[in-house]
């Protein structure tokens, strides 16, 4: 049996953290986990913004609101969910995927929880589990599935490397050349049609 994993951010949707740098006016917010391998270390940066400027969950959300899919991306994952079964992993928080998925129509996704003072601040967030996209995939391996996997950045190789089949999809060039190996595909097309191969 098969499955798909796609990464959220980069691959369906707009970065949200871009959308909310370029929103709020800060420009150190634009770096994501396409710029750096090492999770923690961003969202630890992120929160220590966020806190200096005052600005809480709400702040966030009014900006998500604006979001759209990314053109083809629903047309995409409805043809590919015709096909097999295909799950979202992503590094973002369930207070900001709702209403993304709510335009995607409804896809599994598997992600993180923010933690939210009275105030509105985020204070904290909750992983689901430690390296949660190549956890996932390995798990879903245990139990007789085998994965194919594609999204853009650092923290989707674990999961793309550990798959049956894995593709790169609209990824920087940085990331392109350090993992030649991994095939890369610029639509959805192109990918739709590698994993369909790979089935």
């Amino acid at each position: 049996m098969n499955i798909v994993c796609l990464d959220l951010e980069g691959v369906l949707v707009p970065e949200i953290w871009i959308a909310f740098s370029q929103a709020s006016g800060i420009p150190e917010l634009k770096r994501t986990t396409r710029d750096e391998p090492d999770y923690d270390k961003l969202m630890r940066w992120r929160l220590e913004i966020l806190r200096a400027h005052h600005l809480g969950l709400a702040d966030i959300q009014r900006v998500i609101s604006t979001i759209e899919p990314m053109e083809g991306a629903k047309a995409f994952l409805d043809a590919l969910r015709e096909q097999t079964q295909v799950l979202i992993l992503s590094d973002t928080f369930t207070q900001f995927a709702t209403p993304l998925m709510r335009k995607l129509g409804w896809p599994t996704i598997f992600c993180n929880e923010l933690i939210v003072g009275q105030d509105g601040m985020i204070v904290d967030y909750r992983i689901r589990t430690a390296q949660s996209k190549l956890s996932t995939v390995r798990a879903l391996q245990s139990i007789g599935f085998q994965t194919i996997a594609s999204g853009d950045s650092y923290n989707d190789l674990g999961m793309i490397q550990a798959s049956r089949a894995g593709f790169l999809f609209r990824s920087p060039e940085a990331i392109r050349n350090a993992y030649p190996q991994i095939p890369a595909c610029e639509t959805y097309d192109e990918l739709k049609n590698l994993i369909l191969q790979a089935l």
